[in-house]
């Protein structure tokens, strides 16, 4: 999938300015319910154009938040914007090629990550890698697209992904819990937002029809807005379905090791 210009700006314009990925500001606040980042450091994982990233320093308090994507140009526009918001000195953000971290062990005191885990086959390798850069008593905390034990061979499925040219590798709520057990974490909570998101791609899907199509191929043109409708219309039946899970999950590196 190419983050070119004009595809952002599209995900901003149905998403909201710094989002490339649904929820916004409100689904951000239930991520982080019950956890604390006055004064924290952070590790985005997959933090695309740093939208969040600045609503952590802003509305949260983290003391300094890194972003790592691996898209390039997703990156050179999360620090034009941090320098444009006068964050730069909170804000810092970097491209990385692969699941393995260039970090010292115990190096923060979170990690965020929104819908970055799905596009890795091996989860297991990243999640070690977020326990490993945990301080003790650090916490894990963000969401991801999850799948049902149909989602593997679903035909529906699969006629989505290959129209919209996603690489998504799904595993189940249980799958997941367990490679956070399996890295060491404790305390691990998930929490399926399935009816959530059905209502969203159901708005979504009206963004980009009807009179609101108009709008959308003024600002990004006729091929973007078909693109946009017929993924959107093949992936609500998968949500519908309960083959694609939005799902927030929490886990806890434990203070003594």
């Amino acid at each position: 999938m190419s983050y070119d210009d004009r595809f952002v700006a599209g995900l901003e314009w149905l998403w909201g300015e710094g989002f490339l990925s649904p929820g916004g500001p409100a689904y951000i606040a239930d991520i982080l319910s019950g956890t604390d980042l006055t004064g924290r450091t952070v590790l985005d994982f997959g933090c695309g154009i740093g939208g969040i990233d600045r609503l952590l320093v802003t509305d949260y308090g983290a003391l300094r938040v890194l972003g790592l994507d691996v898209v390039d140009a997703l990156v050179q526009r999360a620090r034009s914007d941090a320098k444009k918001f006068q964050l730069s000195e909170q804000l810092e953000f970097k491209q990385i090629d692969s699941e393995v971290l260039d970090f010292e062990d115990e190096s923060f005191d979170v990690v965020f990550s929104k819908d970055a885990i799905i596009h890795l086959p091996e989860k297991q390798i990243i999640i070690n890698e977020f326990y490993r850069i945990l301080r003790r008593n650090g916490v894990l905390v963000g969401s991801d697209w999850l799948g049902s034990d149909a989602t593997h061979t679903s035909e529906r499925v699969g006629e989505w992904l290959d129209f919209s040219k996603l690489d998504f590798h799904f595993c189940t709520a249980l799958e997941l819990e367990e490679h956070f057990r399996l890295a060491g974490f404790v305390s691990v909570q998930t929490r399926d937002r399935n009816t959530w998101y059905q209502s969203a791609v159901r708005e979504e899907i009206d963004r980009v029809s009807g009179v609101n199509r108009i709008e959308f191929v003024k600002r990004f043109g006729e091929e973007q807005a078909d693109t946009r409708f017929k993924s959107s219309t093949l992936k609500m039946k998968v949500v519908d379905a309960g083959e694609m899970r939005p799902t927030l999950f929490r886990a806890v590196k434990p203070k003594s090791i």
